[in-house]
């Protein structure tokens, strides 16, 4: 399929990069028009990302909600999200990539809580708001002059690695703070375990009683469990998955409504055109138009 709203690939001009890459909002800026997509229109990225505003004003669309930043606001997106910048005077930064396999790398030096924390978009704001005494941008800086330095190669990988957990684990302490302790109860066990059940059986099935029969729990256990952890019920988070994706695919790419209905698993088009409008209040092709 063509993309209209491309697949941004993790691309580091930096030889033997391990995975990571940091660069400034305003060299972005600087260089917008020199990339094949525009920052500023929507784009879904293969990587990992965070963001880190030093200055200015504006907001960051994030999954198709835009998000007021400023001065000490971090946005954190996973492997798969939409997003897109809104460059304005003043706008200042750091940007931080990193591909799923240099996170996997750092699994084992980071606690579980934190990368459920900090990148599982169902669970938590991506916006994070960094107290003006807290000292995680110093790390940044330091990250950026390192990065930046083309003369010192020696042993710069585990520099990378060393600093990558320093800012890592600042910003899900302060992740913390800002929402509520997330502990790996069993509750969170099941609902990990429903929602990657999800990821796989999405397109093929959206009835809560299925999810809760995988699980081996009743289908009012699985309720539970979903307004405990995310304030939803099974099917509403259901749904609210497929129309995500649906969302994504639809501004991905050139597909047309009636083949992505039958790919999420309707029956008719029309079911799926009525489906789309009742959780979103536009059609498909509405709402593709609206970001494109």
């Amino acid at each position: 399929m063509r993309n209209d709203i491309p697949n941004l690939d993790f691309n580091s001009k930096k030889p033997d990069n391990s995975g990571i890459d940091i660069l400034t909002i305003e060299s972005l800026f600087v260089r917008k028009h020199e990339i094949a997509h525009h920052p500023e229109k929507a784009h879904q990225v293969t990587f990992n990302m965070i963001v880190f505003y030093t200055g200015g004003e504006s907001r960051q669309l994030v999954d198709f909600v835009w998000h007021n930043v400023k001065k000490n606001t971090v946005i954190h997106l996973s492997k798969g999200q939409i997003t897109a910048f809104q460059f304005t005077e003043g706008l200042k930064g750091y940007i931080i990539l990193f591909t799923e396999a240099y996170l996997k790398k750092q699994i084992h030096s980071l606690p579980k809580n934190e990368l459920i924390r900090l990148f599982n978009a169902h669970l938590f704001s991506p916006v994070i708001q960094v107290p003006e005494d807290d000292n995680v941008i110093t790390y940044l800086q330091l990250f950026y002059e390192e990065y930046s330095d083309i003369e010192e190669g020696y042993n710069q990988e585990n520099t990378y690695n060393s600093l990558y957990s320093i800012i890592f684990s600042k910003l899900e302490r302060l992740k913390q703070y800002q929402t509520f302790h997330l502990k790996r109860s069993d509750k969170l066990t099941h609902f990990l375990d429903f929602k990657s059940l999800l990821e796989i059986h999405f397109n093929t099935n959206r009835n809560a009683d299925f999810y809760a029969e995988k699980l081996h729990i009743t289908y009012k256990h699985l309720n539970t469990i979903c307004k405990d952890t995310v304030a939803v019920t099974a099917k509403q988070f259901i749904d609210a998955f497929v129309i995500l994706e649906a969302k994504r695919l639809l501004i991905n790419s050139d597909i047309k409504s009636t083949e992505l209905s039958y790919s999420l698993g309707f029956e008719e088009p029309t079911n799926f055109i009525k489906y789309f409008k009742k959780h979103t209040g536009l059609t498909p092709n509405s709402f593709k138009k609206t970001y494109l």
